[in-house]
């Protein structure tokens, strides 16, 4: 398949969870402590522990405090109510990929992007539900695993179990990706000497490392400053968390120490990697010999190194960001079938962004391909 001539690799295309996911697939030991999805709703993605309280983001506001819903609401209701229908299957998800004219897509959560948002989580607990969450996303790509390739959960409540899921995604379930949430849930910054461990795991495996934000986190969240403002807080939620998590990676020396370590910022956008890069390097020059004195090039090097950022379909700035790192760094999302998704045109509307042939072709396919460590296929 070719879109108008591209092959089409969907660095971040999500599945819709069952409700019942963690209740089907967790051990006998767990099974009564796991969430469960309020409905199958597209746009309820609610998870509730078994007393029935929110699992993985604040306390639902009282009825009838928050606006009624928009227009975007209503066109998603309608767009996606034939998969509703069919029940979010995996030819639903194939089906979507080739109205959509996506050869191979990379698989992350929904539901699942607020599981682990729960500060302090029992580690033995945490990494049952990663597993859980794993194990079904496997049996799901079996409808075609040569165009359904997950990314695999892991837990950061535990390190050994983080790298034991790791290693288990990896040689036995087949993902090409593991996947973190960029926000802090157990106190410890990416670059703490408590991390070191998974991310030799992953630089051995040669395995690439995801960060996927969300709207809502039960831990602290920089679009917790708007309360529950979906506008306000999903406009900062996203990139802010994103890029915090750069300077850490790139600014506190985890790249430097794992020079095979590659590491995409998913969903966030990309067009505010100039800026930001160049503030980590401005800093460096000024401070580091006191505060990064391991670091022996600029932040940016080891970004433009080791480093990947999604593109929305319709993100403009795209071309002040290929300007100042180059086309190499980049990689395309389709978001389906999240609320700012534009399918099925996701990758019609990308072809009318605002750059050369050779740019699209690479963020479309290559800088997937080789992200993924998928570049024979």
């Amino acid at each position: 398949m070719a879109k108008h001539g591209f092959k089409v690799l969907d660095s971040d295309m999500h599945i819709l969870e069952p409700a019942d996911l963690w209740q089907r697939y967790m051990g006998a030991k767990f099974k009564q402590r796991a969430p469960v999805g309020l409905t199958d709703h597209v746009r309820d993605l609610r998870l509730v522990g078994p007393d029935g309280k929110a699992w993985g983001r604040p306390v639902d506001p009282a009825p009838g405090t928050l606006p009624p819903p928009g227009h975007i609401f209503h066109k998603n209701q309608k767009l996606f109510k034939p998969h509703n229908e069919r029940g979010w299957s995996p030819q639903v998800q194939l089906d979507a990929m080739a109205e959509e004219g996506i050869d191979v897509a990379i698989l992350y959560p929904s539901r699942g992007l607020n599981l682990l948002s729960v500060p302090d989580l029992d580690p033995e607990f945490a990494a049952a539900l990663a597993r859980a969450y794993n194990d079904w996303l496997y049996d799901f790509c079996q409808a075609d695993p040569g165009k359904m390739i997950g990314a695999g959960m892991i837990s950061p409540f535990d390190i050994d179990r983080a790298v034991q899921e790791a290693e288990r995604c990896v040689k036995q379930l087949g993902f090409r990706a593991i996947f973190l949430r960029a926000n802090i849930v157990n106190g410890h910054n990416w670059h703490e000497p408590y991390y070191e461990p998974l991310w030799s795991a992953l630089e051995k495996l040669c395995v690439p490392l995801g960060f996927h934000e969300a709207n809502n986190s039960l831990a602290r969240q920089s679009g917790d400053n708007f309360g529950y403002d979906f506008m306000l807080r999903h406009t900062y939620a996203h990139p802010v968390e994103q890029m915090l998590a750069v300077g850490a990676f790139c600014g506190g020396g985890i790249l430097a120490r794992h020079p095979k370590l590659k590491v995409a910022f998913l969903e966030g956008n990309c067009g505010w990697l100039p800026f930001l890069l160049w503030r980590l390097d401005e800093h460096w020059e000024q401070y580091g010999d006191q505060w990064a004195p391991g670091l022996q090039r600029p932040p940016s090097f080891y970004f433009k190194r080791q480093c990947y950022a999604s593109v929305e379909c319709d993100e403009e700035p795209v071309k002040y960001t290929i300007d100042y790192l180059g086309n190499e760094r980049l990689v395309f999302s389709t978001d389906f079938p999240h609320v700012d998704t534009k399918y099925p045109r996701a990758v019609e509307r990308f072809l009318e962004l605002p750059i050369g042939h050779e740019d699209k072709r690479k963020i479309l396919w290559d800088n997937c391909a080789t992200y993924y460590g998928m570049m024979g296929m």
